[in-house]
């Protein structure tokens, strides 16, 4: 046993009150063994990982009852079990990085923008081995890198943060955590902002270190996918308390807890499917239809800034979307799928190509022309805090653009018609009066769809609309749009990167690759016989739950 957590409570002082955030949580994990954490936001996983390593605010926090007890292996090889709650917080410095390390959700946040990379991880060497010099820590940081599968790592310790991708991030990450050859890894959502192919890539590289080095790994996710593939055992949190554990296979095909049973039944793929949208007439013009499409972004160099070369995000796309028909726009980071989205909307410039929307081409119409356009065609973004203003209630963020667009007769109609919007996502009408800094995420998108509906509109663009919701609110989500589709015929481009959600939410896909589609179909057919050499790829490196 490397680490046993026994009836640990965690409190956390907020606002003046005092918030049980773990309530008696307890579990082990043995050596060289995933011990995952499932749960949804709020249920205490991260909390329970920052008390493991014991990076709390010690202002804010507090423990009440329990113990972390860490076998903690000396230089020499001696074991020696101790409390992490009671120790010395001199002795659990020389513990945190050492022996246990903490890979983080963000590594944006965690590493610093203003020392390059290598320099971060030759600081943690240094710091945990007084007798180690800059050539030495220099080369075991070049080793690490490579290990992670950094290349030229030689030259790539020199980078900073900001230039390397999402994915080399959090590799840079992984090696700092594993340069000291930790015997307990925390690892804390470390693949949940990334394209799936890099998720596969992390996920293995994490796999292959443990078995180099009888690593133990805590496994922090909400992802019954990446658990199926990463975990041992695992345990379900649920309001700070664990409410099942065991083997994984045990806890998946035999879950004993209903709030287990709701999580699996909330997969995508255990969903009740949707009915079939009524077959679409070839004689029957596409609501949506482009043609050559461009969108083109400068790159400036010199004193002058003269163009020498431009970005194509978007490469000539052909594309036309049927009436009532959800399209689901599929790729990975940086492939052009949102510049396409906003394009279309015009919210983007094109730079070449036709776009027609219901028979009318309005990629060449002036900002005035364009606005009877604006009430028909919305968006849903993706990250509902940022698209939302703080300071305006939900009545004036519902109400404003139906004024605008001449919707409603006056503000007490526009107010009952934002009302009723509200009760239409399943949302409370007295709501109205709230702030959006009042709602957990899963209702903030739920009123960005509100935001969508209350013009009518015919053809919404969802953009990754379900990326940062757990896994049930996601499913309410997904519900919710299908039911309105049927009920206002709506039009959906549906851009994501999360293939279960495609597989039960659209009647087709498009695959883009490098500003190009590579691949399109019914959402079925592509799946199941995916013909281009990225789609065959995209589809292996999804994370599914096998029983």
């Amino acid at each position: 046993m490397l680490l046993q957590v026994n009836n640990l409570k965690t409190w956390l002082r907020s606002g003046g009150k005092q918030v049980k955030a773990l309530d008696g949580v307890s579990f082990s994990i043995n050596k060289g063994e995933t011990f995952c954490l499932v749960g949804e936001s709020g249920s205490g996983k991260s909390v329970t990982a920052l008390s493991v390593i014991q990076l709390l605010p010690q202002d804010i926090s507090s423990h009440p009852a329990g113990e972390i007890l860490f076998d903690y292996r000396h230089d020499g090889g001696r074991i020696e079990q101790v409390d992490m709650l009671t120790l010395p917080e001199k002795r659990r410095r020389e513990i945190r990085g050492a022996r246990i390390a903490m890979i983080f959700q963000e590594p944006m946040t965690s590493l610093n923008p203003v020392f390059t990379v290598g320099d971060q991880i030759i600081e943690a060497l240094q710091l945990h081995n007084p007798e180690m010099s800059y050539e030495q820590a220099r080369q075991r940081t070049v080793e690490v890198l490579e290990q992670v599968q950094i290349k030229d790592a030689a030259q790539r310790i020199n980078e900073y943060p900001h230039r390397l991708s999402g994915g080399q991030r959090q590799r840079v990450m992984i090696a700092m955590a594993m340069a000291c050859e930790p015997d307990l890894l925390i690892a804390d959502e470390p693949t949940t902002a990334l394209d799936v192919t890099v998720q596969a890539e992390i996920l293995l590289l994490m796999k292959r270190l443990q078995q180099r080095r009888g690593t133990s790994i805590l496994f922090i996710t909400h992802d019954f996918g990446v658990v199926s593939q990463m975990a041992d055992r695992l345990a379900v949190m649920r309001k700070g308390k664990i409410v099942e554990e065991g083997p994984l296979r045990q806890v998946l095909s035999a879950p004993r807890h209903a709030y287990t049973r709701q999580l699996l039944n909330a997969l995508p793929e255990n969903l009740p499917r949707p009915t079939a949208p009524p077959p679409v007439s070839s004689d029957e013009a596409p609501l949506i239809d482009i043609r050559k499409l461009q969108v083109y972004f400068p790159i400036k160099k010199g004193v002058l800034r003269r163009t020498v070369d431009y970005v194509r995000a978007v490469d000539g796309i052909d594309m036309q979307i049927p009436e009532g028909q959800i399209l689901a726009l599929v790729g990975e980071s940086g492939c052009g799928k949102t510049t396409l989205g906003h394009a279309i909307l015009r919210l983007i410039e094109p730079t070449g190509g036709r776009i027609r929307f219901s028979g009318n081409t309005i990629s060449g119409l002036a900002r005035a022309e364009l606005r009877p356009f604006r009430q028909q065609m919305q968006i849903i973004f993706q990250d509902p805090v940022s698209s939302l203003n703080l300071r305006l209630t939900i009545a004036r963020t519902l109400t404003e653009p139906m004024a605008v667009h001449g919707i409603g007769a006056n503000s007490a109609e526009r107010l009952e018609l934002a009302r009723q919007t509200l009760a239409q996502v399943q949302l409370d009408p007295d709501f109205v009066w709230r702030y959006p800094h009042e709602f957990s995420g899963g209702q903030r998108q739920r009123i960005g769809i509100a935001r969508a509906l209350v013009l009518n509109p015919r053809f919404i663009v969802c953009d990754e609309v379900t990326s940062a919701l757990d896994v049930s609110v996601q499913a309410e989500i997904l519900q919710l749009l299908l039911e309105l589709r049927r009920e206002r015929n709506l039009t959906l481009l549906f851009i994501t990167h999360n293939i279960g959600v495609v597989e039960y939410v659209s009647d087709e896909m498009a695959v883009m690759y490098g500003g190009r589609i590579v691949e399109r179909g019914p959402t079925g057919d592509v799946c199941s016989q995916p013909r281009h050499e990225y789609t065959q790829r995209l589809l292996a490196a999804v994370p599914r739950v096998q029983l």
